[in-house]
């Protein structure tokens, strides 16, 4: 099978991994799979299974100024892609150069699948602080995101909940949610990343891995560390990664100076994949802060899983699609005080867990867009 990829990422260089990477290098160990570059990102280059495409005429970093100015030539480039290597199936994940790669695979009759990973509207809006530009953003990116999904061929996103949003705009989807890498994911001593990071053994680790932004209350994490420190004085709070399009580590790391709480808080900026387990492996409890409602309500992140493969407890704020798969190691707070209260529970009552998620292994993920793909191209050529 030959699949193009459109993700929502500068695929090589971006920090930060995505579904698409782990899901379609997965793809590419049985099928010839081609991913469009978008020169976005300035990190280092990732190491891929999949032929890169370059897709890029203007290289400008600035995302909405990038895929805008690039937006006709990535119809151009998308159409030769396609008639050249004989695309079999498109996968769009992203809003403009989503729309570009649908219309030129309808030219070519190539059915198209839309991976929505997250609801675009507010992901995009975000990012700006200004309440009149965001909601402009989110009312233009839910327009062409309706487009998307309205000219693709099968939907599939990544919690219930987004399905049933969906479902109650018009579109059906199926779910195919986040998963993890069952065989780097796994319960580890973290004493020697702890030492590294100056960390002491008998120090209480408090621990955040993600993007360092907005949408993760981070601040008030770091705005309870007084109190917790009042309660037991080795108390750490670890945030493992970095702002990728904000300043929102810079302003968590004002807010720990003006505490008087620096010394208790440690930023790792962005790790490589592959070595984030060792700085999960140092953390006492891990955390989930998502705070936006119309983010939690349709959120399955996948720190989520990542976690419970290492065996940590989960301190999150509710989110109805984790809370659905559950399990013993999930803690819920809606509060500050819940928050403290959960913390000192884990302080005093200290647990690690085994859980087994294979059902939720990228490699079961792989196999079910797989499955996706071959319906869809049986339905396409039903004689052959």
């Amino acid at each position: 099978m030959k699949i193009l990829l459109v993700s929502t990422q500068d695929y090589i260089h971006h920090p930060v991994p995505s579904r698409h990477h782990y899901i379609f290098e997965e793809l590419a160990r049985r099928h010839e799979v081609h991913v469009a570059h978008f020169h976005v990102s300035r990190g280092e280059t990732r190491p891929t299974r999949l032929i890169v495409e370059e897709a890029t005429e203007f290289p400008v970093q600035n995302p909405l100024l990038h895929y805008t100015l690039n937006a006709p030539y990535h119809y151009h480039i998308f159409k030769k892609i396609i008639r050249d290597n004989q695309i079999d199936v498109v996968v769009a994940a992203h809003v403009l150069a989503g729309s570009a790669v649908i219309y030129a695979a309808k030219k070519y009759h190539v059915p198209v699948v839309f991976d929505l990973k997250d609801w675009f509207p507010d992901s995009a809006a975000a990012y700006f602080k200004n309440r009149f530009v965001a909601q402009c953003v989110r009312k233009g990116v839910w327009e062409i995101t309706r487009r998307n999904l309205a000219q693709s061929d099968r939907i599939t996103t990544v919690s219930p909940s987004l399905v049933d949003k969906l479902k109650g705009l018009g579109f059906s989807a199926e779910l195919i949610t986040n998963g993890v890498d069952t065989g780097l994911f796994v319960p580890q001593d973290g004493s020697q990343t702890r030492h590294e990071l100056g960390i002491r053994d008998d120090d209480f680790v408090i621990g955040f891995a993600g993007s360092v932004e907005r949408w993760y209350a981070i601040d008030e994490m770091i705005r309870v560390l007084p109190e917790l420190i009042r309660y037991r004085n080795n108390t750490r709070l670890l945030v493992v990664g970095g702002s990728l399009f904000t300043d929102y580590e810079q302003d968590l790391r004002r807010l720990a100076v003006d505490l008087g709480v620096s010394d208790h808080v440690i930023f790792t900026g962005t790790k490589p994949y592959s070595k984030l387990p060792r700085y999960i492996a140092c953390m006492d409890i891990c955390t989930i802060p998502l705070f936006p409602p119309q983010w939690v309500d349709i959120a399955l992140p996948n720190k989520f899983f990542e976690y419970s493969a290492c065996g940590k407890p989960i301190i999150m704020r509710p989110i109805p699609d984790v809370a659905r798969i559950g399990g013993p190691n999930l803690f819920v707070y809606r509060t500050r005080d819940e928050f403290i209260a959960q913390v000192k529970s884990q302080m005093d009552n200290p647990e690690t867990y085994r859980i087994n998620l294979e059902n939720y292994s990228w490699k079961e993920k792989a196999r079910q867009f797989e499955s996706v793909f071959a319906r869809l191209l049986d339905k396409n050529h039903p004689n052959d």
